[in-house]
């Protein structure tokens, strides 16, 4: 079952990049010879206008083949002669569908979560909060004369007051009331805690800027290992392969789906970022020899681009390899 769901994740997140590419390309009239989800032989392929569509045997990558894009063309719609600023649109395409892709599993998983309202759900017995008069059903309104409008607005005004007490006014039935709750400081999480949880609302509307925000947290997360891996501060040793993506599936698919929905919003923030790398061969170093043939014009011709394109796919392959390797020494050798 791990295979399956590391499977049907990568081959996924690779149909949604490549399908990002596909639907660009056609909206802009360029001619797409194949549209391929795999590599290697062909188990099914259909032939439909002048696309075919198939299923190659090994599942771990896909392609979206288009007319003039490793080679110079004489065909009207070839990619290599259309407009500078949609070959851009068309190489960006993919990247997008795949943060596209990350913030709506992101949002997925904020509505399974919940958002933490100032209503209480539930107080312990013999805490702070059960003590001053705080009942279940409360919800809170305002901590030392500052307005709480948010659970974390309330975590913040209790769990690092540096009062010994906090005055606290709860709406209860419609009523406000005002108590008064010593603060007790907990060692373990290093603020302030009275004993109260929080009700949990399942919104949609709440999980939107919920899913986005949390994007946003992992993406600057992410440059700031790639940083760390330029500077030297992370090791090439500590990227993963597809043997790290099996694992890390395991891993997750153990504490339940939500958890495996979390590593392919991961998975497809992850490749939508490297695909934007400046690097020959992925859909950021083909961006930027477009910018290169703005100021150029034709000094780099389609076919010197492809050449260089091929040695990067070499390059990546050769990445693979290594990391592979490195994988089966961390997470199979140690099994047997």
């Amino acid at each position: 079952m791990t295979i399956i769901y590391a499977l049907i994740i990568f081959c996924l997140l690779i149909f949604v990049h490549e399908l990002g590419h596909f639907m660009v390309a056609k909206a802009c009239g360029v001619k797409v010879n194949e549209f391929a989800i795999g590599m290697g032989p062909a188990i099914y392929s259909r032939q439909k206008g002048e696309t075919k569509y198939s299923i190659r045997i090994f599942p771990i990558g896909g392609y979206c083949a288009m007319e003039g894009e490793d080679e110079d063309s004489d065909e009207p719609r070839a990619l290599n002669n259309q407009p500078a600023w949609q070959r851009a649109c068309i190489l960006a395409a993919g990247s997008v569908m795949n943060f596209i892709t990350c913030v709506i599993l992101l949002i997925i998983i904020a509505f399974w979560a919940g958002t933490a309202t100032t209503t209480i759900d539930h107080v312990m017995d013999g805490s702070p909060a059960q003590k001053a008069g705080i009942v279940s059903g409360d919800t809170v309104v305002s901590v030392d004369g500052e307005a709480i409008n948010e659970w974390d607005d309330l975590i913040q005004a209790i769990g690092y007051s540096k009062n010994e007490t906090a005055e606290i006014v709860v709406d209860r039935d419609g009523k406000e009331e005002t108590l008064t709750a010593e603060l007790e400081y907990d060692k373990e999480a290093k603020r302030n805690m009275i004993g109260i949880t929080p009700t949990v609302e399942h919104s949609a509307l709440k999980a939107i800027p919920g899913g986005i925000k949390n994007t946003g947290a992992m993406t600057v997360m992410m440059y700031t290992v790639l940083k760390q891996l330029f500077t030297g501060e992370v090791s090439v040793k500590e990227l993963s392969g597809p043997v790290g993506i099996v694992y890390a599936t395991s891993e997750a698919a153990k504490s339940g789906i939500i958890y495996v929905i979390y590593l392919a919003a991961l998975l497809s923030l992850n490749l939508a970022i490297i695909n934007m790398l400046p690097f020959p061969a992925l859909d950021g170093g083909r961006l930027l020899f477009l910018v290169i043939r703005l100021f150029t014009g034709k000094r780099v011709s389609d076919e010197t681009e492809g050449k260089i394109h091929f040695i990067g796919i070499c390059l990546l392959f050769a990445l693979m390899i290594y990391v592979t390797f490195n994988d089966v020494i961390k997470f199979i050798i140690p099994i047997f």
